[in-house]
């Protein structure tokens, strides 16, 4: 089952895919900021859990060399003690000796097998868990940006729509004034000084 992040990414996606077009533009879409923003609140607010989560997962790899320590000690002990009952029978000590050493040897070479078995899975988990944070980061980045270059570009097409308008008025202003005059009582030469350019502030 895919986690909690994957799954509002996929919602994100979703209604991505989901918004209309703007006109004239097959790239450009129309999106709903509350709707967006709602996901993306959601989303922020699952991401420290699941890295805590992730973080839980590495920082097993201690408890694994652990066990796996403690269970190499049990299999030397246990060694050590048959090794000290076969040497207390003096009529078979060389054949005790012998088996002796096999016997550490043995439970050495399996000591170590489990200790560089269990290193082994602990640096897969943390590798697993880095690469999955880091992909869960790299979709959330490749989210917002998509977002605010989205947004930019409605600010700049209103912007551009708000200009045009102002243009109009003025003109319209300036035809309906008598004799160049202005509809308003102002002189010529204050209606031809250089009006200010329409200014809107992105938020």
């Amino acid at each position: 089952m895919n986690n909690k992040i994957e799954q509002i990414i996929g919602e994100i996606e979703d209604y991505i895919e989901s918004c209309k077009y703007q006109s004239f533009s097959n790239t450009k879409i129309i999106v709903n900021k509350d709707e967006l923003e709602d996901l993306l609140s959601e989303l922020r607010r699952k991401t420290p859990d699941e890295i805590k989560r992730y973080q839980r997962m590495i920082s097993n790899k201690e408890a694994i060399l652990a066990d796996a320590q403690a269970k190499a000690d049990a299999i030397i002990a246990q060694a050590e003690v048959q090794t000290t009952e076969l040497i207390s029978e003096h009529q078979i000590m060389q054949q005790a000796y012998a088996q002796a050493n096999e016997v550490v040897m043995l439970a050495t070479n399996q000591a170590q097998e489990i200790i560089d078995n269990a290193t082994a899975d602990a640096n897969n988990i943390r590798l697993g868990a880095i690469q999955y944070t880091d992909n869960v980061l790299k979709s959330l980045e490749d989210i917002i940006g998509h977002a605010i270059e989205t947004t930019k570009a409605r600010s700049d097409n209103l912007i551009s729509s708000l200009q045009g308008c102002y243009d109009i008025v003025i003109s319209n202003r300036s035809e309906l004034a008598p004799d160049g005059g202005s509809p308003d009582g102002l002189s010529q030469e204050q209606e031809s000084n250089p009006r200010q350019e329409l200014q809107v502030t992105e938020i």
